[in-house]
């Protein structure tokens, strides 16, 4: 059986010390080695921000992507490689700011990704400037009287897109957070995972203490089922005095590898490669 120190590398994390992040890198790999992952059978990709340097301290298959672009990438690769365990990991910023369209789109093609979202309300990597969770009101740098935005609501917006698996998880509860992430990766079909992971440098609002005075876990809820699509889309409009987290739904629909045919078989990079005379197809272009 593997242990969590099987997915440690040699680099030691460099967030700042308090960062939500630590308790993610802690819980994922709790996860993977719980749920007797091989390292060299998971490819997590990376967006860009404070999330991305999780890069060099999971011991997996790693690729760091564009800013938002995350998503394109890892679903790529589990096309090309249906095999493969494949995982996304990006901030706020980069999730549901650069990258919104591919996330929205991701959920929508159902392909059996896990998403985990950094969510610190800031971008953080770039010293806490308004990001597009940030709510209304609020005051950074970029925003010196206070954003007029609306805050992005990442749950409802997964839910309304048709997800098969939403969840919320909080830094501050490991354990749950692990328990979440095991559930998020054997779930068959996109997964988002929304992790309120704080800043405790750039962002003096939304702090532990914000989180715990305010969270309340939907698993202690009696009259809540994850599986009832309007109980799901009712807590997650709840944000204020009291915020639900945990997995707010979850159902078995299509996945997208299993729903394609030519997707059946050997993964795509296991098939012998055929030479092919292209020569009709150029002169068709020219």
């Amino acid at each position: 059986m593997l242990t969590d120190k099987d997915f440690l590398t040699k680099q030691k994390p460099t967030w700042c010390p308090g960062c939500g992040n630590h308790a993610i890198w802690i819980a994922m790999r709790q996860a993977l080695a719980e749920l007797n992952l091989d390292p060299h059978k998971v490819l997590i990709v990376y967006g860009v921000g404070c999330s991305g340097n999780d890069t060099n301290f999971i011991k997996t298959y790693a690729w760091h992507s564009l800013h938002g672009r995350a998503l394109p990438t890892a679903i790529g690769a589990k096309l090309a490689n249906k095999d493969l365990t494949v995982i996304a990991m990006g901030g706020d910023g980069d999730g549901y700011g650069e990258g919104l369209g591919h996330f929205l789109h991701a959920v929508r093609g159902n392909v059996n990704v896990t998403y985990v979202v950094h969510d610190n309300k800031v971008y953080g990597l770039t010293t806490g400037q308004t990001a597009p969770t940030s709510d209304r009101g609020f005051k950074s740098k970029s925003t010196p009287e206070g954003t007029l935005d609306t805050a992005v609501n990442p749950i409802a917006l997964s839910l309304a897109q048709g997800a098969s698996f939403v969840a919320r998880g909080f830094s501050g509860q490991a354990e749950h957070l692990k328990n979440i992430f095991k559930a998020a990766i054997l779930h068959q079909g996109f997964s988002l995972v929304d992790v309120f992971q704080p800043c405790v440098t750039f962002n003096k609002i939304n702090t532990f203490k914000w989180f715990f005075d305010k969270l309340y876990n939907l698993d202690e809820k009696k009259d809540f089922s994850k599986n009832n699509f309007q109980q799901a889309l009712e807590q997650s409009m709840i944000w204020g005095d009291k915020i639900p987290y945990g997995i707010f739904y979850q159902e078995q629909k299509p996945e997208y590898v299993a729903s394609t045919p030519q997707l059946q078989g050997l993964a795509l990079v296991k098939r012998s490669m055929k030479v092919r005379d292209i020569t009709k197809l150029i002169y068709e272009f020219k």
